[in-house]
């Protein structure tokens, strides 16, 4: 791939991703390449003269190796991933954000100025940076039980110089009674449903921040029991899986939270419950 041409660097590239078993091997290439070669993937198409030589030959060899044969996500490949208005670091230390968390800030948005919010398993810290890119004047703060999530946290919110506060917890454990709402993208896949994850996910991503019990859902419902003894609290939502929103919010009402609402996604699922204290 010696000066290759960057459409013959593609071309090979989108072969072997594809051929993986890889879902949009085109657009991965294309991302892989701007990436290796610093431009942004509107010049990697339009540009004709750009090429692919020197150190970048190997580089994206390696990338597109990770990609097809290890079915690394593209992501955690490059190192950084959009949401909403911002450009995280990730990596194998927590979650890939997905474009419907972002529900959960559009649940933050509607808040009081001047609210007290807490993001419960922060990971990257996407929830908590992002409600705070746009609400200045919410008072958020993110938690997390891995030390290695929350060091990623750390690290986003000073490259983006956003004033978030991070904790250690396991849920609520040890955290102050203090804040007003409670965001969380907790664990929810069940066991059942670990055979039929993506390799990208499966190998890759976090177990721990994937998995909750036989149902999905033992995370929440011990998150639940936690917050219904907070004063403060008279707002949680919670992202889960497909199907479970009928369950979530039943353990919800159990909570003493009502005032339920379901939030959809762009596919029309709904994946966020909103509860308020009755």
């Amino acid at each position: 791939m010696r000066g290759t041409s960057t459409r013959d660097a593609l071309d090979g590239a989108i072969t072997a991703i594809g051929a993986s078993g890889c879902e949009t091997p085109r657009l991965d290439a294309e991302l892989l390449l701007a990436h290796v070669l610093g431009v942004s993937r509107e010049r990697l198409i339009l540009d004709s003269d750009l090429v692919v030589e020197g150190p970048a030959v190997r580089a994206f060899q390696d990338a597109v190796r990770r990609r097809a044969v290890e079915r690394e996500p593209v992501a955690y490949i490059v190192g950084r991933r959009g949401f909403r208005r911002l450009d995280l670091a990730v990596d194998p230390r927590a979650l890939i954000p997905r474009p419907e968390t972002e529900l959960l800030v559009e649940v933050g948005l509607g808040l009081p100025q001047g609210t007290r919010v807490l993001d419960v398993g922060t990971g990257s810290g996407a929830v908590a940076l992002a409600l705070k890119d746009e609400r200045p004047d919410l008072l958020v703060a993110g938690s997390d039980r891995s030390e290695d999530a929350l060091a990623l946290a750390r690290l986003n919110g000073e490259r983006l110089s956003l004033g978030v506060e991070w904790l250690q917890a396991d849920l609520l454990m040890g955290v102050p009674d203090e804040f007003d709402a409670i965001l969380s993208n907790p664990p929810y896949v069940s066991e059942a449903e670990r055979s039929s994850l993506a390799p990208e996910i499966l190998r890759h991503e976090p177990a721990d921040a994937l998995f909750a019990g036989p149902d999905g859902l033992d995370v929440i419902r011990a998150l639940l029991v936690q917050a219904a003894g907070r004063e403060h609290v008279h707002l949680i939502a919670l992202e889960h899986g497909a199907g479970q929103a009928e369950v979530v919010g039943q353990l919800m009402c159990d909570a003493g939270f009502a005032c339920l609402r379901a939030e959809r996604d762009l596919a029309g699922i709904e994946r966020v419950v909103v509860g308020e204290w009755s």
